[in-house]
């Protein structure tokens, strides 16, 4: 009896006379498909063998990869979420202590890194939430570049299609009814820039008043998005505004943050005060975002170059991309009636607002170029 214990399998016969095997650890039974005792054991001793060689396998890896790393062996899922989290900064290190939280992890958080199998990913990913699937990756290969894995769990071809939900832009009607309700100064300019400049929350709500370039009526930011870049790669977004814009300026601070308050609050925060504005007023489907995509869809219907909507909004935001891919019907003009009309307007151009406080009138516009 303490032989068969040692193995995983044992040996019975049926009263037909037939052989099985039965797995000592499930109790499931397999027919050996013969009455011969001498095949039967052959046949037993082969089952067994096969498992136990990469057994020992297994453990002569352990025990080598122990002597290079003696963490390799125990190194939990939990304890790779954690040192990425203590490599993260500001709103990025806000994310991922989020992120690491989602409860899809809870079946992984103290299964050791060797002992992961593809089919425990796979029920992690079963909950189909883009958020899950994405840093999921990203932990992954995190493990993966650390050389604390030895081959990829699932490879990168298999994994399973990040699907996010649906987006849209804000309509202006929408846009309107919601600063129309606005009873806070603040949270009003912040709306109303957002539908002018087309800027991610983060980027508008830090805006400084020295931000603002009045001789040539531009209003220039560092995205937040780029700020753990290299100083060379980070190009800064220069907008030029209009006569709607100023009206805007004239009601915010003169000098120091233009939004003092929401650039403090947490973009979480601010995005749920503003999903709590739109169900007030029975708006569904948008969220400060939505105000990227309505710039973006507000470009390509009038015309605006393409290479102009990706400087202003960033060349990889997935707005521009969403906006001049949408099927919104638009008349493009003749190459000549172009040329002839940007003409046109860079000699006939004279702002009627002079800029306020004792700054220059502007100058004929450029479009949002760095």
């Amino acid at each position: 009896m303490s032989n068969d214990m040692k193995h995983k399998y044992r040996m019975f016969r049926r009263r037909s006379g037939v052989y099985f095997i039965q797995d000592n650890e499930t109790g499931k039974q397999q027919s050996l498909r013969t009455k011969n005792k001498v095949e039967a054991e052959t046949l037993l001793s082969a089952s067994n063998e096969a498992n136990r060689q990469p057994f020992l396998n297994l453990q002569i890896a352990r025990t080598y990869l122990m002597g290079t790393d003696p963490k390799m062996v125990t190194r939990t899922w939990q304890e790779v979420m954690g040192k990425i989290v203590s490599l993260k900064q500001g709103p990025t290190h806000l994310r991922w202590s989020v992120a690491i939280c989602d409860r899809a992890y809870n079946s992984i958080r103290t299964l050791p890194l060797l002992e992961t199998r593809a089919d425990h990913f796979l029920a992690v990913l079963a909950n189909n939430k883009s958020s899950t699937n994405v840093y999921l990756r990203r932990i992954h290969n995190f493990a993966l570049s650390m050389d604390w894995l030895l081959k990829p769990i699932i490879p990168r071809r298999e994994w399973p299609k990040v699907t996010y939900g649906k987006k849209r832009a804000i309509t202006w009607e929408e846009h309107q009814k919601i600063v129309a309700r606005e009873g806070n100064p603040e949270r009003l300019g912040f709306y109303q820039l957002c539908w002018h400049l087309g800027g991610s929350q983060s980027d508008v709500a830090d805006l400084h008043a020295e931000d603002v370039d009045w001789s040539d009526w531009t209003i220039g930011y560092n995205r937040h998005k780029l700020q753990n870049r290299s100083v060379s790669r980070i190009k800064p977004a220069i907008i030029q505004f209009g006569q709607d814009v100023v009206e805007i300026l004239k009601s915010l601070p003169e000098s120091g943050p233009l939004f003092p308050y929401l650039r403090t609050v947490r973009a979480g925060d601010r995005a749920t005060e503003f999903h709590q504005r739109c169900v007030g007023l029975n708006i569904h489907g948008v969220s400060l975002h939505s105000y990227r995509y309505a710039w973006a869809e507000r470009a390509r219907k009038c015309g605006f170059p393409l290479r102009f909507a990706q400087e202003a909004l960033g060349h990889n935001s997935k707005a521009v991309h969403h906006g001049y891919a949408s099927k919104a019907e638009v008349t493009v003009p003749s190459l000549d009636a172009w040329e002839k009309g940007m003409k046109d307007k860079l000699v006939e151009f004279k702002p009627a607002l002079e800029a306020p406080r004792e700054q220059q009138t502007a100058p004929a516009p450029v479009a949002a170029v760095n």
